[in-house]
């Protein structure tokens, strides 16, 4: 069996222990996740380590996620994937996104015969795409309240 890339992590999906700690831990810490944090490792005698805030706010989003039953993984921004990871990160099946790259809809590369996504082009298609769909839905909502199709 092979290891995952080193960058990126084996999705975490987390037990009802892990979904308690972290809805408690999240809470906790996202008062603090605009500033730096030092922290203190009780029954340490190593020196308080120091997170950055954008480090916190990761901390939090995750923790929050984990606090909601999801499953988890980080992905760095330039990571390369395969259709078939693309097509997952989307929610969609793996001949429809070989399709959106056919289209150029979502730029690609090839490595030897194989296409490869990067993961901020597939977030800003996905970005794009959530964008139109939030303005058809306002333009639809716009038009009932117009005829008066309010409940």
């Amino acid at each position: 069996m092979s290891a995952a890339p080193s960058h990126q992590l084996d999705p975490v999906a987390p037990s009802e222990h892990d979904i308690e700690l972290a809805r408690e831990s999240s809470r906790q810490l996202a008062p603090f996740a605009t500033q730096d944090l030092r922290i203190k490792i009780q029954g340490s005698n190593q020196p308080a380590l120091e997170l950055p805030a954008a480090a916190v706010r990761l901390l939090v989003h995750l923790l929050t996620q984990m606090a909601e039953g999801n499953a988890v993984t980080l992905m760095p921004i330039h990571a390369q994937l395969t259709t078939q990871q693309a097509a997952d990160l989307l929610g969609v099946s793996r001949p429809f996104l070989v399709k959106l790259l056919d289209e150029q809809r979502i730029p690609f590369h090839k490595v030897g015969t194989h296409r490869r996504v990067l993961f901020r082009d597939l977030m800003a298609y996905k970005a794009r795409t959530d964008g139109a769909r939030h303005e058809a839905l306002d333009e639809l909502t716009r038009q009932a309240q117009d005829l008066d199709m309010g409940y």
